[in-house]
């Protein structure tokens, strides 16, 4: 499996998980201006520098039968322009800058750093277009920014509380 299938919550009767949306974290390198800062970004991700990585949330429909997030949807949360120095001066300033909030489908998933944290309580994907359009997109670097945005996500779709934390926890390491 493409995807290690770790999960930080309980784990739900075969009932019930055949017939609610599969929730998961992924983290991916952050987004950089070519050169030497991508090239810190990627070394931090393969570090497995914790709070240099970029984390997002992956929803796996029931209906799909398909193997594990061959058909699942990809919500994050990240600067508009990330890859623009002066946006990302600006965010390590501490400053507000605009962000955006991402939709897609996955076409491959994550190699690695992937992790099942539950099931929704409700239907995922309507749920969370809900939650989006409530969602502040004013982004502010260790205030209001992926992981805020992961963690809340992630508690309103399946009750789970500072997921991140979690399995920050689970993996002995990162750091």
């Amino acid at each position: 499996m493409a995807c290690m299938l770790r999960s930080a919550t309980k784990s739900a009767t075969v009932a019930e998980r055949g017939s609610r949306d599969q929730v998961y974290v992924a983290a991916v390198p952050l987004r950089a201006a070519k050169g030497p800062a991508q090239l810190i970004m990627s070394s931090a991700y393969s570090l497995n520098l914790w709070d240099l990585q970029h984390f997002m949330v992956l929803i796996k429909p029931p209906s799909s039968s398909s193997p594990p997030l061959s058909q699942a949807f990809v919500f994050d949360f990240q600067p508009q322009d990330p890859e623009n120095i002066y946006v990302a001066l600006a965010a390590l300033s501490g400053r507000k800058i605009p962000g955006v909030i991402l939709t897609r489908k996955l076409t491959k998933p994550p190699a690695r750093k992937c992790w099942l944290v539950g099931y929704s309580r409700v239907d995922a994907i309507d749920a969370t277009y809900k939650f989006n359009g409530n969602w502040d997109t004013g982004l502010r670097i260790g205030h209001h920014d992926c992981r805020n945005y992961t963690n809340e996500l992630v508690e309103y779709l399946t009750g789970e509380k500072y997921v991140l934390e979690h399995l920050r926890r689970k993996q002995g390491s990162w750091r």
